[in-house]
């Protein structure tokens, strides 16, 4: 299944979804998917900032020898995101609605990972 099959797969099933992308560590995004209801938000942008924030608590998870952070999650006014590692290298992204399933998008990010990390 190709990345974009993944990620629109992801944004299907998870209600109030508004897009998914595979980005690397670096910013710069493998894939993308966003729903033409999330045109208002610029999240290509939220993703390269969120990449900036994950470098910084990896840093902080080797200084600390917490281990590896494997998910994050950003709650803001008008989205959530969680991010989910997938190597050393990329991570994947969800973006949902405040009133988005969360918990569905966990799980989708959680099993994702490996297939994705098989296929880069």
């Amino acid at each position: 299944m190709s990345f974009r099959a993944q990620l629109e797969a992801v944004v299907e099933q998870v209600d109030g979804a508004l897009g998914c992308t595979i980005m690397g560590f670096d910013g710069i995004a493998v894939e993308s998917h966003q729903l033409p209801a999330a045109d208002d938000l610029d999240l290509s942008g939220a993703w390269v900032e969120f990449a900036n924030v994950l470098n910084q608590l990896k840093q902080t998870s080797s200084a600390l020898r917490t281990g590896q952070v494997n998910e994050l999650s950003i709650n803001a006014e008008r989205v959530i995101a969680v991010i989910r590692s997938v190597s050393s290298e990329y991570f994947l992204a969800l973006a949902l609605r405040p009133n988005g399933n969360l918990g569905k998008g966990r799980y989708l990010l959680r099993v994702t990972a490996p297939k994705v990390l098989a296929e880069l």
